[in-house]
């Protein structure tokens, strides 16, 4: 991993410009508690291949992203690395029962969170169960992409697990950019073969069949569904 070169802001008024409140943890606050809220964190930007935070490590801090995206993995005993997900603006990272985190979590490419300290950020919940409702809701929904996660990984084709994953990449994307067929993979060739189980080989292999076969257009930055239809079929195959 790459030294940290974290850059920190100073405490400020960022709630009312931010880009992702509406659905983020925070969109349960009346304007009141918002004011409050946005003293407890601070905005951090991570660069490119930055570690946000290592599994087992103490949970110190609770990270809400605001822009880029996050990788999150496991390391395998044997010293292989499984891609849990990826993190989009809006998701709230941090939280769990043991106090340790359970997966590491990396910057692909420059990154933007809000950072609240534990502490008094669960001071600050006790006695709101909005917030606490909305939490639940972020966990829940978490809890979901993980299920899917796990229904992906026993696809047997690496055609259906490809398309399963650029139509849930997509649909991930809609409240961030609006509807597209244009799926933009900010994540690597890599990222991709080690959240799905395949190898990288197989990975771009798919990729130049499906466009060959004029499913999918392999674009800068990303993929085009030329066939929306036909990758919904391998999808629901």
């Amino acid at each position: 991993m790459r030294a940290s070169v974290t850059m920190i802001e100073p405490n400020g008024h960022f709630c009312s410009d931010c880009a992702v409140r509406s659905f983020a943890v925070c969109a349960s606050l009346g304007p009141a508690e918002l004011r409050e809220f946005e003293h407890l964190g601070r905005r951090v930007h991570f660069a490119t291949g930055e570690t946000v935070f290592s599994e087992e490590d103490i949970t110190t801090s609770f990270f809400n992203l605001l822009e880029g995206v996050m990788r999150l993995y496991k390391l395998l005993p044997d010293g292989r690395r499984q891609i849990v997900g990826f993190a989009l603006p809006g998701d709230f990272l941090g939280m769990n029962m043991s106090g340790r985190h359970n997966f590491s979590a990396d910057a692909i490419g420059a990154v933007t969170a809000c950072q609240f300290a534990k502490v008094p950020f669960g001071r600050f919940i006790e006695d709101r169960p909005h917030l606490l409702k909305r939490i639940n809701e972020l966990a829940i929904r978490e809890l979901g992409q993980a299920r899917d996660h796990m229904v992906l990984l026993g696809r047997r084709s690496a055609d259906e697990k490809i398309a399963t994953f650029l139509l849930g990449w997509r649909a991930r994307l809609v409240p961030l950019s609006g509807p597209s067929n244009t799926v933009p993979l900010p994540m690597s060739r890599q990222d991709i073969a080690d959240y799905l189980g395949l190898t990288i080989e197989t990975v771009s292999r798919t990729f130049t069949k499906l466009e060959r076969h004029g499913v999918i257009e392999i674009v800068h930055g990303g993929i085009s569904l030329r066939d929306p239809a036909r990758v919904e079929a391998l999808a629901t195959a």
